[in-house]
């Protein structure tokens, strides 16, 4: 995915916090969080069936005989006792286990794609036999994709020697920017605000309008673009948890969202999101005179026809916009 002489230029201190933010999780009434909610991670190790360590991100080390007595215990039944957002209950030796099984896999010629999708393949298979225990379970059910799969994604998307890049305007301003150059052997240059803004000029305040020029200025400094997405940060920040079914493919239907330039290969996501709305739009108008759900087995036929005989994820194993948003929402 990265080359090994990635380089990182452009960036200010307040430009990373920025990035940062974008993915800063949230709830999608737009409302602020509960500043009471359950804060920060607890971890707890335990061995031969005996609770060893046990660790909070805010708190520190915690007693072990406030546990002890009620081991053993679930990673959300911890995270619920100790108001924890996050919890691990890892079994002595687990990570030891991963590591060295990760070790003997991997070849000298894997790239960092490969590395790590086949430490993401040993972390589940470790949750899967118990070794480790994670709350909550965000990517529950997401398969995890191989190494040519990811690969493919970024020839349609990204081809070697073009750049994706992402620009969010605040009024009359750049309010960040990243952009990305795909390399022979990966990612090698990404480039921050900083170097593009003193090439703007004086924006309008239409980032519709305005975007034009952050693309101009980004192709003269890394080359020639693939993908460029523009939007308002408040609305890409909205789109981001909004969990109605459609609702990317409406944002750049109306011009909330500009990609300038498309590639082919983005009209899988937005498709399948125009897809999962014109289907709950179906479901819900039949409801209203079927109300036993008799056309149910019906309308699940038209759907997998209509994607070869495949419910809709199947067509790529996961929606990547419903994976984006399963990441960032939050109910408090």
């Amino acid at each position: 995915m990265f080359s090994r002489d990635v380089r990182f230029e452009g960036f200010g201190c307040r430009d990373w916090q920025r990035v940062l933010e974008l993915f800063r999780p949230q709830r999608p009434e737009g409302r602020p969080r509960d500043p009471d909610r359950p804060q920060g991670a607890i971890v707890a190790v335990h061995a031969r069936g005996r609770l060893r360590k046990l660790l909070h991100s805010q708190a520190g080390r915690l007693r072990l005989d406030d546990v002890s007595r009620d081991w053993p215990m679930s990673a959300e039944a911890l995270a619920r006792r100790h108001e924890a957002s996050y919890a691990i209950v890892l079994e002595s030796g687990a990570l030891g286990r991963v590591f060295e099984e990760l070790g003997a896999r991997l070849r000298r010629e894997d790239d960092t794609t490969s590395q790590l999708l086949t430490l993401l393949t040993l972390l589940r298979e470790e949750v899967e036999r118990g070794g480790v225990d994670v709350w909550p379970r965000r990517l529950a059910g997401v398969p995890i994709p191989r190494a040519v799969t990811v690969e493919r994604t970024f020839d349609s998307v990204c081809p070697v020697g073009r750049s994706m890049l992402l620009g969010l305007f605040d009024r009359d301003e750049l309010w960040t920017s990243l952009c990305v150059r795909r390399g022979a052997d990966g990612f090698d240059w990404i480039l921050g605000p900083e170097e593009l803004r003193g090439e703007l000029g004086l924006l309008s305040g239409d980032f519709r309008r305005d975007y034009r020029h952050l693309a101009r200025a980004a192709q003269a400094r890394v080359g020639p673009l693939a993908l460029g997405f523009y939007a308002d940060v408040a609305t890409f920040r909205r789109l981001e948890v909004d969990p109605t079914p459609g609702a990317w493919a409406m944002a750049v239907a109306v011009r909330d969202v500009v990609l300038y330039p498309a590639p082919p290969g983005m009209a899988v996501p937005l498709g399948l999101d125009a897809g999962r709305a014109a289907w709950h739009a179906l479901r819900a108008a039949t409801a209203r005179f079927d109300p036993t759900g008799l056309l149910e087995p019906a309308l699940a036929a038209v759907r997998d026809a209509a994607l070869g005989g495949r419910p809709l994820e199947a067509s790529l194993g996961f929606e990547p916009l419903e994976l984006l948003r399963r990441l960032l929402v939050r109910d408090r």
